[in-house]
C-alpha cells in the first residue's frame, strides 16, 4: 500500500473519506490482516466509526465517522435516501444488453456459502440497481452502477444472474480469479450532505492500478457519458 495520504480523500471533525485499495479488509476480521480502519485511525490518531462497507474484494470509497453523533447522523441520512452512490464494474461479456437499464431480483443470503443467490424462499429480499454501459472492450463490459436497494453482495448477485459476472468474481461464475483476490469492482462516486453542516459533498475515487482499471481509467478520460452524476436531495 502507498502512502495513506494517497487513500485518504477527506476528512474533518465529523467524517474521513477513504480509497479502500482491493484485497484489503475494511475492518478487523478473523484473518488479522491490517484493515483499512486501522489505518485511517493510525493516520488521523482519532477513533473511527464505520458507517459504510465494502466487501475485501472491492475497492473504493469508504465513509468513516469521528464521533457517535455523526454516525448516527449519517444512519439517518442513509436510512432516508439522502446517499447517491455509483460504482464501476468491469463485467464479463457473455450476453448482449441495452445501453442503459435495470436489473432487478429476489436474492437470498446463503450464509454457508457466504453468498447471496436468487429464489423466492422466505427471506428473499428485492434488489434492484440501475445500469449505463459506459465502455465495451473486447471481453468486457464496463458499467456505471446505482444501487437503489443496498443488500449482500447485491452487485456481484445481479450481475451474475445477468450473465454478466465481475471479473475475478469466481465465487459468482467468473472465468478465472486474480492473482491478487481482487475483483472488477470499485466504488467510484459518492454524494451527500454533511452530516453537521448540510454542505453539499461529493467525492470520486481514484482508479485501482491492477487489473483492467488503468485501461479504463484512460479510455473513460475520452469518453463523455453524459450521465448526470449522483447528486444528494
Amino acid at each position: 500500500m502507498a502512502s495513506i495520504r494517497d487513500y485518504l480523500l477527506f476528512h474533518d471533525h465529523h467524517i474521513a473519506v477513504g480509497n479502500k485499495p482491493p484485497g484489503m479488509p475494511v475492518q478487523p476480521d478473523p484473518t488479522s490482516d491490517i484493515s483499512f480502519q486501522q489505518v485511517v485511525q493510525s493516520y488521523i490518531k482519532a477513533p473511527l466509526h464505520l458507517v459504510s462497507r465494502l466487501d475485501r474484494p472491492v475497492s473504493g470509497l469508504v465513509l468513516f465517522a469521528k464521533t457517535p453523533e455523526a454516525a448516527a447522523a449519517v444512519a439517518r441520512q442513509r436510512q432516508e435516501g439522502l446517499h447517491r452512490k455509483r460504482y464501476l464494474a468491469i463485467a464479463e461479456k457473455k450476453t448482449s444488453i441495452p445501453p442503459e437499464g435495470m436489473l432487478e431480483n429476489m436474492l437470498l443470503r446463503d450464509p454457508l456459502k457466504r453468498k447471496a443467490r436468487s429464489g423466492n424462499a422466505p427471506g428473499a429480499m428485492h434488489c434492484s440497481l440501475r445500469y449505463w454501459l459506459l465502455l465495451v472492450l473486447d471481453h468486457y463490459y464496463v458499467l456505471e452502477i446505482e444501487l437503489l436497494t443496498g443488500r449482500f453482495h447485491q452487485i456481484r448477485a445481479q450481475l451474475a444472474e445477468a450473465g454478466m459476472p465481475i471479473r475475478s468474481d469466481v465465487k459468482y461464475g467468473a472465468r478465472r480469479g486474480a492473482q491478487d483476490r481482487s475483483i472488477g469492482l470499485h466504488a467510484w462516486k459518492i454524494s451527500l450532505p454533511h452530516p453537521v453542516s448540510g454542505q453539499p459533498l461529493h467525492f470520486e475515487a481514484p482508479l485501482p492500478d491492477n487489473q483492467l482499471w488503468p485501461v479504463v481509467a484512460e479510455k473513460l478520460a475520452k469518453h463523455e457519458s453524459g450521465i448526470p452524476p449522483p447528486e444528494a436531495d
